[in-house]
């Protein structure tokens, strides 16, 4: 095949002066890394990380270059994943990402498709969620067996229970975004996108917060009271200090689910949406819900709704009651 593409010319060129042995995440470092930095989200970012290495490690198996493969090898490997609809479109999408930004830096021939272009992906419902969440008696065994696992734990939990943050929000906080509002104690976090926003700290939250402060952290409760507070030092720490990382506070949301004697996977997205499905039971707007958890779509948030479908809410007894 025949290429008129200079760039793609050159950076085949450099390709050919590497060890023929080398895995595709190493010959592909560069533009994988150049791929990732192009993506907007942070988080997004680390979920396609780890999705275009099982690509690239998928590929290796069958000592195939990714600029190389072709629409039947993105159909065998689609038949390799498991797990949520949503799991697989995702790492689908993350391959089209990837070949779409090599095509459009010359990096491989330009086409009016790329591999992953024509590959069937599974249908993902917008009303649905596969996450599972937890009934209101498990939510409280829950916050008891955090309690009993420790400060940090019970901290950790109660927050994104009682607020429904989302990990990667609590996680990137620092002590100094526990602040005072017009008479609200709140955490300020980073959202989807980088927007900044506040999250008000309900009792038990303050309380839970004040006792790790205290405890571990050499900080008394009543930094979390203060007008403003001048240590820049991460909110959440390992004992030495250091940040908090997602996949240690991911174990133990799943160690604290095991000491709560609850079936099934728990993720810390399960507290999430655990506080989402609380809170519209207890009647809490889907309005308001949808600001607190910071979605940008309506139907994010609606899909947490246990009760919606139920004839008695229908909007039909509403207005035949005004109309009489």
């Amino acid at each position: 095949m025949a290429h008129d593409n200079v760039s793609y010319h050159v950076y085949m060129t450099t390709l050919q002066t590497r060890p023929a042995h080398t895995t595709n995440a190493e010959r592909h470092a560069a533009l994988a890394g150049a791929w990732l930095m192009s993506l907007g989200s942070e988080h997004t970012r680390r979920a396609y990380r780890g999705d275009i290495l099982g690509l690239f490690a998928f590929l290796d198996a069958g000592d195939l270059d990714a600029l190389d493969a072709e629409r039947r090898h993105i159909d065998a490997y689609r038949l390799t994943l498991t797990g949520a609809p949503s799991t697989v479109a995702r790492k689908l999408a993350a391959a089209s990402s990837f070949y779409s930004y090599a095509s459009a830096e010359g990096a491989m021939p330009r086409a009016e498709s790329h591999p992953v272009s024509r590959v069937v992906r599974p249908r993902v419902d917008a009303d649905h969620s596969d996450t599972r969440g937890l009934s209101e008696a498990e939510a409280h065994a829950y916050l008891d067996a955090a309690r009993q696992d420790g400060a940090r734990s019970y901290a950790l939990v109660a927050l994104l229970l009682t607020t429904g943050a989302r990990i990667s929000e609590v996680l990137g906080a620092d002590v100094s975004d526990l602040q005072h509002d017009t008479g609200h104690r709140v955490l300020v976090v980073t959202r989807k996108g980088g927007k900044r926003a506040k999250l008000p700290l309900p009792p038990r939250a303050v309380d839970a917060l004040g006792e790790y402060l205290g405890a571990s952290a050499a900080h008394g409760a009543e930094i979390v009271a203060a007008d403003t507070a001048s240590d820049d030092a991460p909110l959440f720490t390992t004992a030495t200090g250091k940040r908090w990382a997602a996949s240690e506070a991911f174990r133990t949301v799943q160690r604290i689910a095991r000491r709560a004697g609850i079936d099934g996977a728990v993720s810390p997205h399960s507290l999430r949406h655990t506080h989402a499905t609380i809170a519209l039971a207890h009647g809490v707007a889907l309005a308001d819900l949808q600001d607190s958890m910071g979605h940008a779509d309506p139907r994010t948030t609606r899909r947490y709704d246990r009760a919606r479908g139920r004839l008695e809410r229908s909007s039909a007894y509403a207005v035949a009651s005004v109309l009489g």
